[in-house]
């Protein structure tokens, strides 16, 4: 072979290396249309699934994308939030999953979808899918979602401690934990807007209202949150309260909208971890402008959860097709 075609030779094997790695769909076995062939109805029953339940159940549309994001940010997206323990030990046990609402949402789609085309579709994929659409039915955008995950059999309570941002984290944790999972700063100040929907129990939030500092003295609220809201929290939560819930976006909290960022720019934003996007240049930015853009921001969000759903997904043979979400096969 002469030099000449060697070198071409070369080069083209090289760059297809290149765009392979750089391919994520190539990458991980994900890709828009996974079930074309093998389940070509899967989409259209998740999606009605979703549309019944947000017309009798809306607050379940924030519990169910909260859902997604917790499974992807705990041992990539491989459905191990929805496992069971008989010893009460898996991921959904731990702390920051206890208030997680909407399991038996999933477990709809998923009879649906066996009765459909047994052993097929994975309990990862439902939840991906029923992310969207829950989204989408409250006003928000929609996105093409990748399928092709393949279920987990591995859900350790420990590993949600160590791996889910908490609601007291401030800007530098939040980031960290972002980029370790591969997302960007934009990605967080974009998907921190999740919050625009659903619920919070008073704990979650608690500390900001009372004793801030620790020290115990009166009128200790954390000075970075409205004291007007602070006011009007306090009536709905007091000391020590477990059981009150709280709309997180109040007036639209079953609506999503960009009415997240309008609170956080009115130092409104329900957690500390909301307040604490004011505290970097490009957070700020972000949230400060798309107080007014909504539209630039749904395509936004499609993007960011477009890339956190490729998480440390399992695909081909790695794990497995649960028969049952809540249960290993």
């Amino acid at each position: 072979m002469a030099a000449g075609s060697r070198l071409f030779l070369s080069l083209f094997l090289q760059l297809l290396s290149l765009l392979f790695l750089f391919n994520p769909t190539n990458a991980q076995g994900l890709k828009v249309g996974f079930y074309e062939k093998t389940c070509p109805k899967v989409e259209l029953i998740v999606k009605n699934v979703a549309a019944d339940t947000m017309s009798k159940a809306p607050s379940l549309a924030g519990a169910l994308l909260r859902m997604f994001f917790h499974d992807c940010f705990v041992r990539g997206c491989d459905g191990s939030i929805l496992l069971d323990s008989p010893t009460n030990q898996s991921e959904k046990d731990a702390f920051p999953n206890l208030s997680l609402r909407g399991y038996q949402i999933i477990d709809r789609a998923k009879a649906a979808i066996e009765k459909e085309c047994p052993g097929v579709v994975s309990c990862s994929d439902i939840l991906a899918l029923i992310a969207r659409d829950v989204v989408a039915a409250r006003n928000g955008p929609s996105w093409e979602v990748e399928t092709g995950r393949r279920d987990g059999n591995v859900s350790i309570i420990t590993d949600a401690f160590q791996n889910l941002p908490g609601p007291g984290f401030n800007i530098s944790q939040l980031i960290t934990r972002f980029q370790q999972k591969g997302l960007s700063v934009k990605d967080l100040a974009v998907l921190s807007a999740g919050h625009t929907l659903g619920v919070s129990h008073c704990f979650s939030f608690s500390n900001r209202l009372y004793n801030f500092t620790g020290k115990g003295i009166n009128n200790d609220a954390d000075p970075t949150l409205d004291p007007n809201y602070v006011a009007k929290l306090k009536v709905k939560c007091k000391p020590a309260d477990n059981t009150t819930i709280v709309e997180m976006d109040p007036g639209s909290f079953s609506t999503f909208d960009n009415d997240y960022y309008k609170l956080v720019t009115k130092r409104r934003g329900l957690f500390q971890s909301d307040a604490a996007l004011l505290d970097n240049a490009e957070t700020k930015a972000y949230v400060e402008l798309h107080a007014t853009q909504k539209e630039s921001f749904f395509q936004d969000f499609g993007v960011s959860m477009l890339k956190m759903g490729r998480i440390g997904v399992l695909t081909g043979t790695q794990g497995e097709i649960r028969k049952v979400c809540s249960k290993v096969n």
